[in-house]
């Protein structure tokens, strides 16, 4: 498979993104461990990535900027309700009741909704005759299947962590708060998905990519501070009272609310919103190590079985999007072929008197 530069910085752009997110879990889950109220540490979030996305998109994009209309505004709008406030808003309960690594897990769900999604709306061509349709499909299959391994089988422990652990267990208390920690995931996937596709038909109008991720997190902004006045009626719940606190609303707004948002719109731009869904499983792999070092998880064996999976999973959609790409060129080239082709037939044809005066039927 061969990679321009342009597709390198799309897959080195990709795997930022994966191990930024990774990051997510892991601190998102010592945010809640400190005791950190869920929606506040939400809205700071984002308040501290519109503070830091706000200054930048509008001084590098103040020229290249569209005008906004009503119409732009309402899509922001929602852009905001799905991507931030109800996206943001589930995960972080479904991480209180489960676990980073089943959070990560859980995600994996995220390229199929967002393959189906795109394929009904037609923002994705998927030939399934074809050799890059198959691996697009088989890859997509390959990748969820390798973090349902992780998710639902572990084998035998490889590593042993520190004692430890907040890998879910049988009891019914537990299996309880898994079940709504399932609930609130499935939604939140369907929320996520929902804001990579709907990103791409936004892009044709209004390709300006960072004010495209700076308007939903304002818009999101003003949603939370609704949601939280209602939510959070103690004064004390809002402040931050720890040095870790700060930290852990510092890396979730600046690194992910800001830089991983960022990428995606500009990986959804380059790549299509498949891909960039496609590489969301590597994050099972990544968190589930990440585990294992901060929060003294264990890695097994089921773990790294799962991760070649996905591995092979990830590598089949770029090279079927690779081939898409060559036959898409080749399609293109050959057009232009006949065309000059049909051109020189009906100048051969044209009488010599009207070549002469330069106009065939004049």
């Amino acid at each position: 498979m061969e990679f321009t530069p342009g597709k390198l910085k799309l897959v080195a752009a990709l795997f930022v993104m994966v191990f930024c997110s990774a990051g997510l879990h892991i601190v998102s889950r010592i945010a809640l461990n400190i005791g950190v109220s869920k929606i506040v540490f939400i809205l700071y979030r984002n308040i501290t990535a519109l503070l830091v996305l706000g200054p930048f998109a509008y001084f590098l994009e103040k020229k290249d900027r569209p005008p906004l209309t009503f119409s732009l505004l309402v899509q922001f709008f929602f852009l905001g309700l799905i991507g931030v406030t109800a996206n943001q808003s589930l995960y972080i309960l479904g991480l209180y009741y489960t676990s980073p690594t089943y959070a990560s897990a859980m995600q994996n769900s995220v390229p199929a909704i967002t393959f189906v999604m795109a394929s009904v709306l037609r923002l994705e061509e998927v030939h399934i005759k074809r050799r890059d349709g198959m691996a697009k499909i088989l890859g997509t299959i390959a990748s969820i299947g390798g973090a349902t391994i992780i998710t639902l089988y572990k084998g035998p422990p490889l590593l042993g962590g520190s004692g430890f652990s907040t890998d879910i267990t049988t009891s019914p208390e537990k299996m309880l708060n898994r079940t709504l920690g399932c609930v609130y995931f499935i939604v939140q996937c369907l929320s996520y998905a929902g804001y990579m596709v709907l990103q791409v038909p936004m892009m044709k109008n209004y390709p300006a990519k960072l004010s495209l991720t700076t308007f939903p997190c304002f818009f999101g902004v003003i949603q939370l501070l609704v949601v939280t006045a209602f939510t959070e009626r103690d004064p004390r719940n809002w402040r931050i009272q720890s040095g870790k606190e700060v930290l852990t609303i510092l890396y979730v707004g600046i690194i992910f609310s800001g830089v991983v948002y960022s990428l995606v719109t500009w990986c959804i731009q380059k790549g299509g919103p498949v891909l960039t869904a496609t590489f969301q499983p590597l994050q099972t792999v990544v968190v589930a190590v990440l585990a294992f070092v901060f929060l003294g998880n264990r890695l097994y064996s089921g773990g790294v079985f799962g991760g070649i999976l996905i591995a092979a999973g990830v590598y089949l959609v770029l090279w079927g999007k690779n081939e898409e790409e060559k036959i898409a060129n080749q399609d293109k080239e050959g057009a232009t072929l006949r065309k000059h082709l049909l051109d020189q037939e009906n100048t051969e044809e044209c009488p010599v008197t009207v070549q002469v005066l330069g106009r065939c039927g004049l």
